[in-house]
């Protein structure tokens, strides 16, 4: 242990929340893909690795990239269903803050820093309330899975599932203002390239402007956007939705250019897969060509993740609700603005739905904070919601 977390460590062991929060605050672990001089996850691995263990847990570690490790915790329950609690081990950068990125301050009722609201909060909470059911029953079976590069490419979750794991219920503690959220869009990223011709710009009758058939397509998607509200409002998720993050093109301001390269982003309903985006994209850049018979375009998808919902019914989702009441929550259930890697569990037949302390507004900023009574409830509703199950089979 190092010895600047030694004091904060053995706090924290005891399993006090707000403690595990701060030390897990405190220990840098920027993803360094997004940030070059990233720490990684392997400090604050080693740190949830050495609690769990302490605990009573049967831990493995496992790296998914040189020096980038899940973190995977199995405890013997009283009963034959098996609970997984998940949460992720790296942040965005710090470029940028405000605040101490790792100083790990409480400000008032707030505790400061990176990764405080994203999502060490969630993640102190439910080892918190790991700690309470290891040393008493009754319990489930419990699984607690911490994992890597959630805030780039997802690597930790994907080998985790990989695996082929074995789970009844999953709660992945993203922050949610402690509303139980069981559904979340997913996105498609589309990049579409356009060819035109370079002339000199007094030679119009040489050129092919490629920035002018990229507008004409994006302006062409503004009846694909109210095509896809005109399907029906989700319940939970609103509706999906078609923009373009990024243009390029061009060469100078006196050359037809030849070549704009658009990157869309779509967000979709669960259900509504890559596939058939990307049909829907080329009707629409058909009926470009229509009027537009010199458009020369491809479209090719970079990157899709899929949504998926639990039913508002299920036992996971109620079971959720009621323990939030039992501790005197006004128990909220909605959609989960973000994607998140709960999608790979459900993927996996792992019925997984968000729930944990903290706004998502809150994620990401420049002075990341998350209000500590949250991290306390959260505790409280996953140890409640725990004991619950233990019977059931």
């Amino acid at each position: 242990m190092n010895n600047d977390h030694s004091g904060q460590f053995e706090t924290a062991r005891t399993g006090d929340p707000v403690a595990l929060a701060r030390l897990l605050v405190s220990i840098p672990s920027v993803n360094p893909v997004l940030e070059s001089q990233g720490a990684g996850e392997s400090g604050v691995a080693k740190v949830c690795a050495e609690l769990l263990e302490g605990w009573g847990l049967d831990v493995e570690t496992a790296e998914v990239a040189p020096g980038r490790p899940n973190v995977v915790g199995r405890l013997e329950g009283s009963g034959g269903v098996t609970l997984l609690l998940n949460g992720h081990l790296d942040t965005v950068g710090i470029q940028g803050m405000s605040v101490p990125p790792f100083a790990a301050k409480t400000l008032g009722s707030r505790l400061v820093g990176r990764g405080a609201c994203d999502m060490k909060g969630g993640v102190a909470a439910l080892l918190a309330a790991t700690y309470r059911l290891a040393q008493r029953g009754p319990r489930p079976n419990l699984l607690v899975v911490l994992t890597a590069d959630e805030e780039h490419a997802s690597l930790g979750m994907q080998a985790f599932v990989s695996s082929r794991p074995s789970a009844d219920f999953a709660v992945v503690c993203e922050p949610t203002s402690l509303a139980v959220m069981p559904a979340h869009k997913g996105f498609v990223w589309v990049k579409g390239a356009f060819r035109g011709r370079a002339a000199h710009g007094s030679l119009p009758e040489e050129g092919v402007d490629a920035i002018r058939h990229a507008a004409l397509f994006l302006g062409a998607l503004d009846r694909y956007a109210a095509a896809l509200r005109s399907r029906g409002r989700h319940p939970l998720l609103g509706y999906g939705s078609v923009h373009a993050g990024t243009i390029h093109g061009g060469s100078a301001p006196s050359v037809y250019p030849d070549h704009c390269e658009v990157q869309l982003e779509c967000r979709t309903m669960p259900g509504h897969e890559a596939d058939t985006v990307m049909a829907e994209l080329e009707h629409v850049l058909a009926g470009v060509r229509t009027v537009e018979r010199a458009l020369g375009a491809t479209l090719e998808v970079t990157l899709s993740r899929p949504g998926t919902e639990v039913s508002t019914e299920s036992p996971l989702v109620q079971g959720l609700v009621a323990s939030c009441e039992a501790h005197g929550l006004a128990a909220k259930v909605a959609g989960m603005t973000a994607w998140v890697d709960a999608a790979f569990l459900n993927q996996a037949g792992i019925p997984a739905v968000c729930f944990g302390p903290g706004s998502m507004a809150q994620a990401h900023t420049a002075d990341e904070w998350i209000e500590t009574s949250e991290i306390v409830k959260c505790a409280d509703v996953l140890e409640g919601f725990a004991r619950s199950l233990v019977g059931r089979g």
